[in-house]
């Protein structure tokens, strides 16, 4: 429901019932909080270390702030973004870590250079497996991207398995020349397949490159074709012919 405010919660024995709103009481099994989290900067920005357009410090390439002798890393800080090709903020514990290493080398003289990130994340709730890496279908249209994009839904073992189970993958890919910019996935075994597909976009692989991966296999681990194949396939459709190339077929 839109356009009401959560005022609190309803329920007995540890399950809610009902979410009370300044507008109707809403009925619910299910609740989910999701408030987002912002960076915590108000100190930078009293010392004069410019911050960027979301509100995290703003870094260059070698994580120097504006002001001589600071640098700064982690989720108080913006990360280059390597398909924008411009800051952005995604504060997870991967990038922190790796922006410390940099800033760390760079505050004691050197001039390491932090090569960015694609926004790889992966989380398990309710027995649910879901990752994501690159740009979603909105996010790459409203960098200018024109962008195909393809829903497959398949298994993460072999036909005949006891224990197998649903997945699903949406991959993003550019129309123009069948790069793939980004991946979502939902169910079992979807956090190393993430991997792939984070790879395949970091190397700027294409839908065809990744269409012909060899990818392992082993019935208790996946089909003969990988759902990641299948979704590549599958993408491969909807892009411009003239421009795909097949950087891993020569």
């Amino acid at each position: 429901m839109e356009g009401v405010a959560v005022q609190g919660f309803q329920g007995t024995g540890g399950r809610v019932a009902a979410v009370d709103t300044d507008g109707p009481e809403v009925a619910a099994d299910l609740v989910v909080v999701a408030v987002g989290v912002r960076p915590s900067t108000a100190l930078a920005a009293q010392s004069g270390i410019a911050l960027g357009t979301r509100g995290a410090v703003a870094v260059d390439r070698e994580l120097r702030t504006n002001v001589p002798g600071i640098w700064a890393a982690g989720d108080c800080a913006e990360q280059w973004h390597r398909l924008l090709q411009r800051p952005s903020w995604v504060p997870l514990g991967t990038n922190a870590n790796k922006q410390g290493r940099i800033a760390g080398e760079n505050a004691a003289g050197g001039h390491a250079v932090w090569e960015g990130m694609i926004g790889t994340a992966v989380f398990r709730t309710l027995g649910i497996d879901a990752a994501r890496t690159g740009l979603g279908q909105d996010e790459a249209r409203a960098a200018g991207i024109d962008v195909a994009v393809s829903v497959i839904d398949g298994w993460d073992a072999a036909h005949g398995m006891a224990d197998r189970h649903p997945i699903r993958i949406l991959l993003v890919s550019r129309k123009d020349d069948g790069r793939v910019v980004g991946a979502q996935l939902v169910g079992g075994g979807v956090a190393k397949r993430c991997d792939v597909l984070a790879t395949a976009i970091w190397a700027g692989m294409t839908v065809r490159d990744v269409g012909n991966l060899d990818l392992a296999y082993a019935p208790p681990f996946s089909p003969v074709w990988d759902p990641v194949l299948v979704a590549a396939n599958v993408a491969e459709k909807d892009v411009d012919p003239a421009g795909l190339s097949c950087r891993t077929c020569e």
